[in-house]
């Protein structure tokens, strides 16, 4: 197999290094940053400088991206005329999911839907890749006895998004509600009131809250956009958006934080400015 792997951030260049006992691995370096060229080396990727060339070369495309580029990427992937499998692994709505099946196969190419539950697989037992679609069977060997686990579920394409979007839609949301709260309560001039009571009656909340900031600082310019195809999903069902529309814009105001350390406090005063 000849798989290219668009984009090998964090999470594609682990995913990419995961395939790569099942065939070669390449990706495009046109208009990726110095952080994703060096990731794609470490992970031994066969580099393309323009989407084209890459897409003549492979017998399959994985998409790992921000949601709010999967369906923009699937149209370029498309535009270059690829009729090979499409993998599309990102974190977005069931109904964003469809559309960029539809668009992949309108071009001749065959579409799996793909949603990724736990961090950037480095050992087995961390990460599942979920799959739906006619070819998930396919995908789910190119990963066998490596270290991300998958699960191909029955039912048509928008399952494996549905049931991300369920998973992240506690998992993201709670830590943005978390977020708020504790900013909350420090603008209010009670956060280590607050702190002293959840050592209390919630043992592990106070360190939880802690341990977060690092994680969210590097994610939350990704995490909005998540939040956004949760929330449209959730209206799609008829059940609040409202939870996720506000998950979305604290991890806005997060994404803006990028001058500071991971110290609860310098985190939370920048989290708070207007």
């Amino acid at each position: 197999m000849r798989i290219a792997v668009l984009h090998p951030g964090e999470m594609g260049s682990a995913v990419a290094a995961a395939l790569s006992p099942s065939g070669t691995v390449g990706w495009c370096s046109a208009g990726r940053s110095d952080v994703t060229r060096r990731r794609a080396q470490e992970a031994g990727l066969e580099e393309f400088t323009a989407l084209g060339e890459c897409t003549d070369w492979a017998d399959a495309v994985v998409s790992v991206c921000p949601p709010a580029a999967a369906e923009a990427l699937a149209a370029d992937v498309s535009g270059t005329g690829f009729r090979g499998l499409y993998l599309d692994a990102n974190a977005v709505s069931p109904a964003t999911s469809e559309r960029i099946g539809a668009l992949v196969a309108d071009a001749g190419a065959t579409y799996v839907d793909g949603g990724i539950v736990g961090p950037a697989p480095r050992r087995a037992g961390t990460t599942r890749l979920f799959l739906a679609g006619e070819r998930a069977g396919e995908v789910a060997a190119w990963f066998e006895d490596g270290v991300l686990d998958t699960v191909v579920l029955d039912g048509p394409v928008g399952g494996a998004s549905a049931l991300k979007a369920a998973y992240a839609g506690w998992t993201k949301a709670s830590a943005a509600l978390l977020t708020a709260v504790r900013g909350y309560a420090r603008a209010a001039g009670v956060e280590e009131e607050l702190l002293d009571e959840w050592d209390r009656s919630q043992p592990g909340l106070r360190d939880r809250s802690d341990a977060s900031f690092a994680r969210l600082l590097r994610t939350a310019w990704r995490f909005e956009g998540e939040m956004r195809e949760i929330a449209s999903t959730m209206d799609d069902h008829g059940l609040p958006a409202d939870f996720h529309d506000g998950a979305a814009a604290v991890y806005r105001r997060l994404a803006r934080v990028d001058d500071a350390d991971d110290d609860p406090g310098r985190v939370l005063d920048r989290f708070l400015e207007p």
